[in-house]
């Protein structure tokens, strides 16, 4: 199996949310998750109020059971929505938090989509 057939059955496991769907979950409580590297964020800037942890920490730091959890992680029901930069590589971590039995998705189109979608963005 590529990483295309891979990424197309992983996100057929995943009920992914559009810029708006995301903004309105967040303000409902559920958590948006930038596993941008830094220096992305740098360069681009971040989402007010997402949570930052590196792709390589995430599984750590959302999974309640882990003693590097997250405050935020309070229990397997906490809502997580995943973002990269343009929306591959969250999809591939929300299917794996997915796997530890947490409520993950991911962000169609990541972050772009997310400044594309006129939300609110900090200055990088």
């Amino acid at each position: 199996m590529g990483i295309d057939s891979l990424l197309a059955q992983v996100r057929g496991t995943l009920e992914r949310v559009e810029p708006h769907e995301a903004a309105a979950e967040a303000a409902g409580g559920a958590y948006l998750v930038d596993t941008r590297p830094e220096f992305q964020r740098r360069a681009s800037g971040t989402i007010p109020g997402a949570l930052l942890v590196e792709r390589n920490h995430l599984e750590w730091r959302c999974d309640p059971s882990s003693e590097g959890a997250l405050p935020e992680a309070t229990d397997k029901g906490v809502r997580w929505i995943v973002l990269c930069d343009e929306g591959y590589a969250s999809s591939l971590a929300a299917a794996s938090l997915r796997t530890l039995g947490l409520d993950a998705t991911d962000l169609v189109g990541g972050f772009q989509a997310w400044r594309r979608a006129g939300l609110p963005v900090t200055p990088p």
